[in-house]
C-alpha cells in the first residue's frame, strides 16, 4: 500500500553515509527530496575534499549492511557486483588479542559482511539515490544557513550555488546530516534555544594509512587486526582487503604527535606492533599509495534528546549528533540504522493530521538507545588508556574486567563467541549479555583472573 506524503519537500545537509541513507528514508514520504552537498561529487570511487578520512579504512559491521538492505534492496549484492571483498565473520578475520597468541579462534559464525574502500560504498549509495525519482541532488552547493520562521521552526536552507549566487530553498522538513552539525547549533542559538549538553571523550587518536597491492597465496586469513597491551601501549595495526586486489594497512596510536607521511617512518611502526603478522605480509610488496594521516581529538555526542524545545522542521542524524571513535568502525552502521528508525517513524505519522510535529523528539528518543550502547562499547576501551580525557564511569574497572572475561569466554564457548560477535556487529543491543547464565559465567571467568 502506497502511503500518503507528509510533506511536500524534505532537504538533507550532507551527502555522506548518513545523508544517503537519509534522503532513502524519506523519499517514499515527501513529494521531493533534495541533498545539498558542498562537494562536487565524483562518477567513480574517488576520493572527495569533504571527507577528509576518506583514504583510510572504514568498516561496514553486520547491522548496517542490514539497514543499508532495508534502505536500499539488492545493496550487499551490489557491494560484491562492483569488487568489494566478502568476509566471513570470524574465519576470515585474525584478531591478535593479547592472551591469545597466537590469535584468537577463527570460527566460522555464519554471516558475511564486505570490506571495500570509502569511496566505493558512497559511490555505491549514491547511484541508488540516484534512482530516486523524486530525489535531486545538488553537488558543489553550499548550506550556509538554515532557515527560521517567526515562531522557531525550520523552513528551508539557504545555500551558495555552483555559480555563487545564494538560493533558498523551501523545506516542510530539514535533515541535517553534515560532518559536525554546526548549522543545527547555529539555528538553535538564533532562535533564542540552549545548546544541548555535550558529552566529550578525548582520546588524541591518530592514525596513518596506506595500500599495497595483495599478493597472491594462500593464507588462513582475509583481514588482521593486531591489539597491543593495554594500558602499556595503543599501537594498533589492522590490514584489510578492498576492491582491486588490494590490501589497506593502517596504524593508530594515541596521544602522540601526529606521525610522519614518510613510508620507511610507517613501515618502522608496523614492524613494532605487538606481532610481525602485518609487517610480515606487507614488507616485500608493492605499496600503491603514499602515506595519509588523520587526527581525532575527541569522540563527542550532542544530547539534543535531552532540550524541552526541539524546532519543529530540523532533524540532526549520524555524526551531527554523535561522532564516535573512528577506530571502532561503529559510525556508517549506527547512521544506517538511525536511517530505518527515521523510515519507520515516517510510516507510522503517514496520514496523521501533522506528521511533522513532534518527530525530532520521537526521533531523538528512539535513538538514543542505539547511540547508548555504541557509546559504551567504545567508552570502556577508550578509558583504558590512563590519558583519555573526560569523566570515567564509575563502573569503569567492572566493565574492563567484564569484557576481558567474556572474551576468554567467547575463545572456548562458540555460542558465546556468537553472541558477542552479534553484539559488537550491532546486530543486538548490549543487554544481550546480560543472561543470568552467561553473566555467572563471565564473573567466574573474572574470579579465576584474579587468583
Amino acid at each position: 500500500m502506497t502511503l500518503p506524503p507528509i510533506g511536500k519537500h524534505a532537504i538533507v545537509i550532507g551527502a555522506g553515509i548518513g545523508g544517503l541513507a537519509a534522503a532513502a528514508a524519506v523519499a517514499s514520504h515527501f513529494e521531493r527530496v533534495t541533498v545539498v552537498e558542498r562537494d562536487v561529487l565524483p562518477l567513480d570511487a574517488s576520493p572527495r575534499p569533504g571527507t577528509p578520512q576518506d583514504n583510510h579504512l572504514h568498516g561496514l559491521f553486520l547491522g548496517g549492511l542490514h539497514a543499508f538492505g532495508e534502505l536500499f534492496p539488492g545493496f550487499a549484492d551490489e557491494l560484491s557486483r562492483v569488487g568489494a571483498v566478502p568476509l566471513r565473520l570470524n574465519l576470515d578475520f585474525r584478531e591478535e588479542f593479547p592472551g591469545f597468541d597466537p590469535f584468537f579462534p577463527q570460527r566460522d559464525l555464519g554471516w558475511a559482511i564486505y570490506t571495500m574502500s570509502r569511496p566505493l560504498f558512497e559511490l555505491v549509495a549514491r547511484r541508488y539515490v540516484r534512482k530516486l525519482s523524486n530525489v535531486a541532488m545538488r553537488d558543489g552547493c553550499r548550506a550556509l544557513h538554515i532557515v527560521a520562521s517567526k515562531d522557531g521552526s525550520a523552513t528551508g536552507v539557504r545555500l551558495e550555488t555552483k555559480d555563487r549566487s545564494d538560493e533558498t530553498l523551501p523545506a516542510d522538513l530539514v535533515i541535517d546530516a553534515s560532518r559536525r552539525g554546526v548549522l543545527s547549533l547555529s539555528f538553535l542559538a538564533e532562535t533564542g534555544r540552549p545548546r544541548p549538553e555535550q558529552t566529550d571523550i578525548g582520546i588524541d587518536l591518530t592514525y596513518a594509512t596506506t595500500t599495497f597491492a595483495a599478493p597472491e597465496g594462500l593464507r588462513n586469513w582475509k583481514a588482521v587486526v593486531t591489539i597491543p597491551e593495554m594500558p602499556a601501549s595503543s599501537r594498533t595495526g589492522y590490514l584489510v582487503p578492498m576492491e582491486g586486489n588490494r590490501w589497506i594497512a593502517l596504524i593508530s596510536e594515541r596521544h602522540i604527535e601526529m606521525p610522519s607521511p614518510d613510508p620507511d617512518e610507517f613501515m618502522s611502526r608496523m614492524q613494532q606492533l605487538r606481532t610481525s603478522t602485518i609487517y610480515d605480509a606487507i614488507k616485500d610488496v608493492q605499496r600503491l599509495d603514499g602515506i595519509h594521516r588523520f587526527s581525532i581529538p575527541e569522540n563527542s555526542w550532542q544530547h539534543y534528546e535531552r532540550l524541552e524545545d526541539f524546532p519543529r522542521g530540523l532533524l540532526p542524524i549520524g555524526d551531527a549528533i554523535c561522532r564516535f571513535n573512528p577506530i571502532y568502525g561503529q559510525g556508517m552502521t549506527i547512521a544506517s540504522q538511525e536511517a530505518c528508525i527515521l523510515k519507520d517513524l515516517l510510516a507510522k505519522r503517514a496520514g496523521a493530521k501533522d506528521p511533522i510535529a513532534g518527530l525530532a523528539q520521537a526521533f531523538l528518543a528512539e535513538v538514543r538507545p542505539l547511540l547508548a550502547d555504541a557509546w559504551s562499547q567504545s567508552a570502556a576501551p577508550d578509558f583504558a588508556h590512563p590519558q583519555t580525557r573526560g569523566e570515567r564511569p564509575a563502573d569503569l574497572d567492572n566493565s574492563l574486567r567484564f569484557g576481558a572475561g567474556l572474551l576468554r569466554l567467547a575463545g572456548r564457548d562458540p555460542a558465546v563467541h556468537k553472541l558477542m560477535m552479534r553484539v559488537r556487529q550491532l546486530v543486538e543491543p548490549c543487554s544481550a549479555l546480560g543472561d543470568p547464565e552467561l553473566v555467572r559465567r563471565v564473573e567466574s571467568e573474572m574470579m579465576a583472573d584474579t587468583r
